[in-house]
């Protein structure tokens, strides 16, 4: 996020006033927009400059390839191959020549150059309408030349935006466990990475058990569970730093603790007395409040957007369910009542949906539902599947999978995937180990 200067070159022209692109977000991968992707241009001197620094031999193909990857990811866009295109980079920069680029079908079309500018990294980039003949979008950004990545996610977040009308979720990062070894003896570390599995990070030595990974609003602070001689302690953690510090020691067992919207606090539950309640501690004076007092079992706490509501769920009608109440604990609401148990409810940063976690008949599902319970959709089903996160747009969900094992406790693994809210763009996203409990962080570049 740092040494980031963005700058608008060229005024925006008004999407509807030509209007011939159409991104249909509400239909998955069904009918994805094709676009090509220039490899930016570059010339001579700054390549052989980025070479010597970055150890890139074209950093304006690799940084278009970036932005290629991003949005065929979406499931909303069909980047076409580059062996089809008929124009030069440098060329295509300037003033495309929209009869070739109609001639492979291209609706819409990304050019741009990349050069070296006082030690900087400086990209410019347009968004071109090919069926109408005219330019959509042109910004460049200037940065320090080790953002190289972070420009490509930071470009498709502006297309994505401007083609479909949302805001990205490119230029963000993912926090998780990592998982190495037998499901018996599993070591577990905090990972972090970009969310298309680029640099992955490993952010503690694995010595001792980790849960439950979660962002702070401004994604510079990491809230964990972790067993230090086996008794659970949070921890918060600075990702930038590598400061890190415990919020405090609880009795019984510990669950998934989350940051309030404000970032001021942290909601969790723990048991105490035997019974599981739902508690907050305030950052500044490390003051614990108790929200509900039930003798069920409350867990899994998340706050709404507006810090309003909390949604959790508890088995006070018997069996696991989806309640919601006011942050104080009071009007509960149970908000579930189809057929199966559900668990891990987490409130959608658009305040719409809640996601969540089912199991029926033997098999877990990520779904969705508004806050009042109506509207159930269920995305996507397996053996085992749990703990969904939202992107910051409120379009996809990260979540991830077990597998089954044979009757020796063989063939073990749990990998990280995505899903969006139509149910059709499903897919594995890459890790090095495997991996659990995910976390989305909010824009980067915000």
């Amino acid at each position: 996020m740092k040494n980031f200067l963005i700058t608008l070159i060229i005024t925006l022209i008004p999407f509807k006033s030509f209007g011939l692109i159409e991104v249909d977000i509400t239909r998955g991968n069904l009918n994805p927009l094709p676009v090509a992707v220039s490899p930016l241009s570059i010339d001579e001197d700054s390549r052989k400059n980025f070479e010597n620094i970055i150890k890139k031999k074209n950093i304006g193909l690799e940084i278009s390839l970036i932005v290629e990857n991003n949005l065929r990811i979406s499931g909303l866009f069909n980047p076409l191959n580059k062996d089809a295109f008929l124009q030069a980079p440098d060329i295509a920069n300037l003033k495309p020549r929209f009869e070739d680029w109609n001639l492979i079908k291209a609706q819409a079309l990304i050019t741009g150059k990349v050069s070296y500018v006082e030690e900087k990294l400086r990209v410019e980039f347009r968004l071109w309408d090919v069926l109408a003949g005219k330019e959509m979008m042109a910004l460049a950004f200037t940065t320090v030349p080790n953002n190289w990545r972070r420009v490509g996610h930071i470009i498709t977040d502006k297309v994505y935006e401007r083609l479909t009308g949302e805001k990205g979720y490119f230029d963000t990062r993912i926090i998780y466990v990592a998982e190495e070894g037998p499901k018996t003896q599993r070591v577990k570390k905090l990972a972090i990475m970009d969310q298309d599995g680029a640099n992955n990070k490993f952010l503690t030595l694995g010595n001792e058990l980790v849960l439950t990974p979660r962002f702070n609003p401004t994604s510079q602070l990491v809230t964990y569970l972790s067993y230090f001689r086996n008794l659970p302690r949070v921890y918060l953690l600075d990702i930038e730093t590598g400061t890190q510090e415990v919020v405090g020691d609880f009795p019984g067992m510990t669950f998934a603790p989350r940051f309030s919207p404000d970032g001021k606090k942290i909601i969790m539950s723990f048991a105490k007395d035997g019974n599981s309640e739902i508690y907050t501690m305030d950052l500044e004076n490390r003051i614990v409040e108790k929200i509900t007092n039930h003798p069920s079992i409350d867990t899994s706490p998340s706050y709404s957007p507006d810090g309003k509501f909390i949604s959790f769920n508890s088995d006070r009608s018997g069996y696991q369910q989806i309640y919601v109440m006011r942050n104080d604990g009071s009007n509960v609401k149970r908000i579930s009542f189809g057929k199966g148990i559900y668990g891990t409810p987490v409130w959608s940063p658009r305040g719409d949906l809640i996601a969540f976690t089912k199991l029926h008949k033997g098999k877990f599902y990520i779904g969705v539902m508004r806050t009042d319970g109506s509207g159930e959709r269920l995305l996507t089903e397996n053996y085992y599947q749990e703990a969904p996160s939202w992107s910051p747009n409120g379009r996809v969900l990260i979540f991830y999978r077990e597998t089954k094992t044979d009757l020796k406790g063989k063939g073990f693994s749990a990998k990280l995937w995505s899903i969006d809210l139509t149910g059709y763009n499903e897919r594995q996203v890459p890790t090095p180990t495997d991996g659990s409990d995910p976390s989305w962080s909010s824009l980067l570049s915000n």
